[in-house]
């Protein structure tokens, strides 16, 4: 994938951490920065991290599904884009907040908000050629931004920002999993 498709890729990944990270500064509204960063850290961490897994998978299985990974791909995003879209419109609440400085906390957050990372690393796979890792630094580093911006933005603004970030996210990894499956027909003609 080109970088400008991993960008935005990452943009969407980060949209559940960036949401998770306004319920941090709504939580805690004298967090401080070595907190923030250490909570910023670990989301980016494992949001890079889970990828490399992803990846890993399917690399393993690619000449088995071949031809049908632009299919594998645009199923697996539209699902999780579907997902946060579903879930923000059933008003389902964002995970708990309750003790941000505990570590034990900070990954069980950075963990479910990375869960989706794992699947876009599998298709990932299915739909490059080249390996996951440069785009590993560019989804860990746009998701520690967000993250810090959202424990700014829950520390000024409110609650109110939280849900519109999930359908937004939602929405980017629905384009992307389109733009896979589009610039394969365009390449194949079928």
């Amino acid at each position: 994938m080109d970088f400008i498709t991993v960008f935005i890729l990452a943009i969407g990944l980060s949209m559940d951490s960036f949401a998770v990270s306004v319920g941090c500064g709504l939580a805690e509204q004298k967090i401080s920065f070595r907190h923030a960063a250490k909570i910023s850290f670990s989301f980016a961490f494992f949001q890079g991290l889970l990828p490399v897994f992803g990846w890993f998978m399917g690399t393993e299985i690619r000449e088995y599904v071949e031809h049908i990974d632009h299919w594998i791909a645009f199923f697996l995003l539209f699902f999780l884009g579907g997902k946060m879209i579903i879930q923000r419109f059933n008003g389902e609440e964002q995970s708990k907040i309750s003790d941000i400085y505990s570590w034990k906390h900070i990954i069980t957050l950075s963990i479910a908000t990375s869960i989706d990372a794992l699947v876009v690393g599998f298709s990932y796979a299915m739909a490059s050629t080249g390996n996951i890792f440069g785009g590993v630094l560019v989804i860990g580093s746009v998701t520690f931004f967000f993250s810090m911006l959202g424990i700014r933005i829950g520390k000024d603004v409110g609650y109110s920002l939280g849900p519109k970030v999930e359908l937004f996210g939602g929405i980017i990894l629905i384009l992307i999993g389109l733009r896979i499956l589009i610039q394969h027909f365009m390449v194949t003609g079928y």
